[in-house]
């Protein structure tokens, strides 16, 4: 018992750095990929038909095949292509094509997100900003995304757990990220069942963290719950007004 406790502990700060970088590695997906799937499901509603018919295609291509294929189709086959078609010499570093793959994936799933969120705004919210006199575009940002968007929060949360979990695939093209260096640690030590169980843990915290982040940001923006602290506010010592004696 102590010898594995000693294992672990050694392993650690090499787990903690590939923690980090999963971390990292998944906010820049999620924020690209959150870019991608607002315009995604923004043109996923558009009446322009041909749009439309492409953004399902693209939606359906990374929603219907696994993300590990995505990611060797990206790393090992765009190369490939380039050389074969156009005879160039073309490579993407590790960094760039787990980015690249997380984050296309990552926008199709956000496109559908963002499209329920918005068709979840009743349309009396459409009638009541055209009869102030915005437009479309106006509609858009100032009256239903905002809405849209804290309904949007929780399954948000969701693809962000998802997403930092999947990032565990990238280690098949020697991204080192968390999961990436317990197999380097496993490579030299040959505890396996210790380090993968370190792993396992350090994932569990991290996701058990991201999840509690989400339930902050879903209260913070609850009208209901910011109503009351606006209330409360209101009524401590503080904010009541100093009577002259």
């Amino acid at each position: 018992m102590e010898q594995s406790l000693g294992y672990i502990i050694e392993a650690l700060p090499n787990l903690m750095r590939g923690a980090l970088v999963t971390l990292q590695l998944t906010a820049f997906s999620v924020f690209l990929g959150l870019i991608g799937g607002t315009l995604m499901g923004i043109a996923r509603l558009s009446r322009f038909r041909p749009l439309a018919w492409a953004t399902r295609i693209y939606i359906d291509f990374f929603r219907g095949t696994p993300l590990l294929v995505q990611i060797f189709i990206i790393y090992f086959g765009l190369p490939a292509v380039m050389r074969a078609a156009f005879g160039v010499a073309f490579s993407l570093d590790r960094l760039t094509a787990a980015v690249l793959a997380l984050s296309l994936n990552a926008t199709a799933y956000l496109a559908e997100i963002v499209r329920g969120g918005i068709q979840s705004i009743e349309s009396g919210q459409h009638e009541a900003a055209e009869s102030l006199g915005l437009g479309p575009a106006q509609t858009m940002r100032y009256v239903i995304f905002p809405q849209a968007f804290r309904r949007m929060i929780p399954p948000l949360g969701n693809e962000f757990i998802t997403l930092l979990k999947d990032t565990s695939l990238v280690a098949v093209i020697g991204f080192e990220d968390l999961f990436r260096q317990g197999q380097l640690i496993v490579a030299r030590n040959y505890r396996s069942f210790e380090i993968y169980l370190t792993v396992a843990l350090v994932y569990l915290v991290l996701n058990t963290l991201s999840s509690q982040v989400f339930i902050l940001l879903e209260r913070w923006m609850d009208p209901v719950q910011r109503a009351k602290r606006q209330q409360k506010q209101a009524a401590s010592p503080k904010s009541q007004p100093e009577v002259m004696s």
